[in-house]
Formats: structure tokens, sequence, C-alpha cells
């Protein structure tokens, strides 16, 4: 007996409804600036904007100096458990979510207890010292993710064999890290840059009690002072967000062509 095939359209039109039909209609309200007529007005003024340009300039140069620290910080973990303590794995896997049960607020407010121009290591008392405590907590907000693509990725290959294979043929510790690991995990490397860089994008909480010019707290006062270019940013800011969850897709596609080959 044929199955019914109404069902499970019926919940993927409600579904692609419910997230499209707000999309659209902010896609169109940001494109009546012009009384009576459409245009692409408020994304000029936007994209126009200097303080735009800076808050993004800025948001995405610290989101680069964060995937550099998460990978160099993920990549050698996620390989030591992998490779020499598989018993700890659980462990590594309860800390690396923690930043999805702890709220960022709490987070930063430690940071500024930990950190203030008082303290031990008084980051917050420079610009530089600043975006590196801002960094820091992005790398944060972004492990779970980051780790969990990596951990994939090295779950894919056969890490002990590769590691000897190396070490037969003379490789220290960072050419097999460098030269052999990241080459064979260069996809789950990148999805994991791809969200991190998504995640850095939008995020506002750490920006904004950092006091830093990020992305996120210019959508915010951009959204509290104009009509149309909020949304505007807003469309923007979907683009970017999904242009990363395409180039994922894209990568891991590529990944997956390979492995069969």
């Amino acid at each position: 007996m044929k199955k019914s095939t109404f069902g499970p359209w019926l919940a993927m039109i409600l579904g692609a409804a419910y997230f499209l039909i707000p999309l659209i209609g902010t896609l169109e309200f940001s494109m009546r600036m012009k009384r009576g007529e459409y245009s692409f007005e408020a994304y000029k003024v936007v994209l126009g904007d200097p303080r735009f340009q800076e808050s993004f300039s800025y948001s995405v140069v610290l989101a680069l100096v964060t995937i550099a620290i998460g990978v160099l910080l993920v990549v050698p973990t996620a390989y030591w458990v992998q490779l020499r303590l598989p018993k700890l794995r659980p462990v590594v896997e309860f800390v690396t979510l923690l930043p999805l049960v702890i709220p960022a607020i709490v987070i930063v407010f430690g940071y500024l207890r930990m950190y203030n121009s008082q303290s031990w290591l008084p980051l917050t008392d420079s610009r530089r010292g600043t975006d590196l405590l801002l960094a820091f907590g992005y790398v944060t907000l972004a492990l779970p993710y980051m780790y969990r693509s990596v951990d994939t990725g090295l779950r894919a290959i056969d890490v002990r064999t590769l590691t000897e294979a190396a070490e037969s043929l003379g490789a220290g510790w960072a050419t097999i890290l460098f030269k052999v690991i990241f080459p064979n995990i260069r996809s789950a490397i990148l999805s994991g840059a791809f969200l991190t860089f998504a995640i850095v994008i939008g995020e506002f909480t750490f920006a904004a009690l950092l006091d830093r010019p990020a992305f996120g707290p210019y959508l915010q006062l951009v959204g509290a002072n104009r009509a149309y270019e909020p949304a505007a940013l807003a469309i923007i800011a979907f683009v970017v967000t999904w242009a990363c969850m395409g180039l994922i897709q894209v990568f891991g596609a590529a990944r997956g062509t390979g492995s069969k080959s």
C-alpha cells in the first residue's frame, strides 16, 4: 500500500512559510524607503554609513582572529583526546558544552570581574587588551561548534595509523599535526570556521558590555533610531549567515566526493 506524502509535504510547506513569510515581509519593508516605489535606498544608506563599514570590518577581523585561536586550541586537544586519551572524551565534551548552558552575560561579567583595571591581568585597561579579551570570549562561545566539527572530522579518518606512519618516517609532533592531521580534516575545520564567523558577526552581549565597536551593537543602535535601515541590516546579516551555512554545505559535499574517490 502506497504511503500518502500529503503530511510530510504539508509540514514542509508550513515550516517554510513560518520562516520565509517574515523574511519576505522584512525585505519588502526595507525597500519602501522612497515613498510610492520600491528601491534599495535603505541598503545604499547603510552600506555608505562609515559606522557600518567600521563595525563590520572590526567584526570580520575579530572573527578571523577568533577562528585562528579556536583552531589552534581545539585541533590539538581533539587530536590528543582521539589518539591518547579517549577516556577523557566525556569530560572534554562536557566542558565544550558549557557555553551553551551558561548565559553569555554571566561569562562576560566574569571576565570583567577577573580582568578589570584593578586585577592582576588588567586586559580592559587598553583597547588591544579588550579586543583580545573579546576574541577569547568569542572562542568560548564558538567552542561547542568548533570542537564538534573537528571531532567529527577526526573520527572520519584513521588518526592512529596516520600518526604511526608519520612517526615511522621521522616526523615530529608539530609536523604530524600541521602537515598530516590538518590537511585531512580541512573540511571539518572550515565548517567550524564558518559557524564561528556567523556567531561573531551577530554577537551583541560581549561586544556591548566590553564597549567595543562590533557589528552586533551597531545593529541594535540603528534598530533603536531608524525605520527602514534596520530591516536592510537584518537582510544583510541574514545573507552573511546563510552564505556561511551554504559554504559549509559546499565544503561538506566536496569532502564527501573526495572520500568516495
